[in-house]
C-alpha cells in the first residue's frame, strides 16, 4: 500500500480553547493559525510534520453516534511517557474513559490512556509495548472501542 496517514483535522467548538489543550497539555508545536473571524483554525505540528490541524466550525460537541471519526490513537515512545501524559491530563481535569493504563486487549504488551478533548473527541496516548500485565476495561471487546 502506497497510503499512509498525513495529519488529522478535527472540527473544534472553541479555538482558543481547544489549542490551549493540544497545545500546552499534550505538547503540540502551533505552526499556523488563522485568526479571521468566520475562519479560525489552527496547524499543530511536532516539530518535523504538521500532525493535526484544528477548525473552529462545530456547532455542538462530538458525537460518538454519528459517521465520522471514532478515536484519534496518538503513540508515545515509552510506557513511562503515557503516564507523564496522563499526570499532566489529570492535572487539566480530562475526562478519562478508563482509569489509568490499561491494556489493548487480554494478555497485549501494548496498551495506554484513553479520555476525551475538550468538545469529547474520543483520543488514545499508547505505545507497542510496555503494559503488559495492565488491566483490561473489557474481556470481549477491544480497549480502543471504548466500551
Amino acid at each position: 500500500m502506497t497510503l499512509r496517514t498525513g495529519h488529522t483535522g478535527l472540527n473544534v467548538t472553541d479555538l482558543d480553547r481547544s489549542l490551549a489543550f493540544y497545545r500546552d497539555v499534550l505538547g503540540f508545536v502551533l505552526v499556523g493559525e488563522g485568526k479571521e473571524e468566520d475562519r479560525r483554525y489552527a496547524f499543530l505540528g511536532d516539530g518535523e510534520r504538521l500532525v493535526l490541524t484544528l477548525w473552529q466550525q462545530a456547532s455542538g460537541g462530538y458525537d460518538g453516534a454519528r459517521a465520522g471519526l471514532h478515536h484519534l490513537a496518538l503513540e508515545a515512545d515509552s510506557i513511562d511517557r503515557v503516564r507523564q501524559y496522563e499526570e499532566a491530563l489529570r492535572a487539566y481535569g480530562a475526562d478519562f474513559a478508563y482509569e489509568g493504563v490499561v491494556a489493548h486487549r487480554e494478555g497485549a504488551a501494548s496498551g495506554g490512556i484513553f479520555f476525551h478533548d475538550p468538545d469529547g473527541t474520543r483520543l488514545e496516548i499508547s505505545v507497542p509495548s510496555g503494559a503488559k500485565g495492565a488491566p483490561v476495561p473489557n474481556e470481549s471487546a477491544p480497549t480502543c472501542g471504548f466500551f
